[in-house]
């Protein structure tokens, strides 16, 4: 696995930062997560303008130009065809990559509900201060569950702590909740609604005794699909919306990046 530190490439269990990097002590940075494909990225300009988003939203200096570069340095060195890549910046002024092994993920997931209030003053920014999504996950954990659906106090819908939300309530149309749900707005969610006709719309807590499918969607994951909510199970796993969405976006993917759609 490798890494690289402002220009420096190494090991990533050799790669360094000073200890006094608010980024560590403090959270304060931004980053971007994205999927590796045959050793390439895919949306990787989306998700550099993203990171330059949050780091304006963040008031934090950053060099997309120096950061492709180091990208593309990291990309050099790689032998992972298949593995993800994080993309740090930090207050401290480091610019970090990592090529990272893929996580096993279950075949389809149970999700349990969290309670969960976004941070306005983070609305468009993919912050580090991801500590509440951590949580979030080994909550939902110690439910039984393999992941948190986070829902406001009063009982709205939101996302996943890495993933959007994506379900069915009549078997014929897909729905996620609102960027203005102060969601994040992410890569994979934006591309899904352009290429599956999947509508925004409010969800709340009740909605969920009536999903007919749904799934979770990330860079990583792609289309995951749901089999329970809160110990209810999903009535079509994967639903043929499901699987539709999930063939669309590699297709898209394969097309993009002129690799063979898994």
């Amino acid at each position: 696995m490798l890494a690289i530190v402002d220009g420096t490439v190494s090991p990533a269990t050799e790669a360094r930062i000073p200890i006094t990097d608010e980024g560590l002590l403090r959270g304060d940075g931004a980053f971007e997560v994205m999927r590796l494909y045959g050793g390439r990225p895919f949306a990787f300009d989306d998700h550099l303008a993203r990171l330059g988003r949050s780091a304006e939203n963040l008031r934090l200096p950053v060099d997309l130009d120096a950061v492709r570069a180091d990208v593309e340095a990291l990309l050099e060195r790689n032998e992972m065809a298949e593995a993800a890549l994080r993309v740090v910046v930090t207050r401290g002024g480091r610019r970090i990559a990592i090529v990272e092994a893929l996580k096993p993920l279950p075949e389809t997931l149970a999700l349990a509900t969290l309670t969960y209030t976004p941070t306005r003053l983070l609305d468009a920014v993919k912050s580090l201060s991801y500590a509440a999504n951590m949580l979030a996950g080994r909550l939902a954990r110690e439910r039984d569950a393999d992941e948190a659906l986070l829902v406001t106090p009063h009982g709205v819908v939101l996302e996943g702590p890495t993933c959007s939300f994506v379900c069915s309530l009549d078997g014929e149309t897909l729905v996620t909740p609102p960027l203005s749900e102060h969601i994040l707005d992410s890569i994979t969610r934006r591309r899904l609604v352009a290429l599956c006709d999947v509508r925004e719309r409010s969800l709340s807590r009740d909605d969920l005794a009536r999903v007919r499918e749904a799934f979770m969607a990330s860079t990583i994951r792609e289309v995951h699909p749901v089999h329970a909510i809160d110990g209810v199970a999903v009535p079509s796993v994967p639903g043929p919306l499901t699987a539709a969405a999930a063939a669309r976006i590699r297709e898209h993917i394969a097309d993009e990046l002129g690799v063979a759609a898994g």
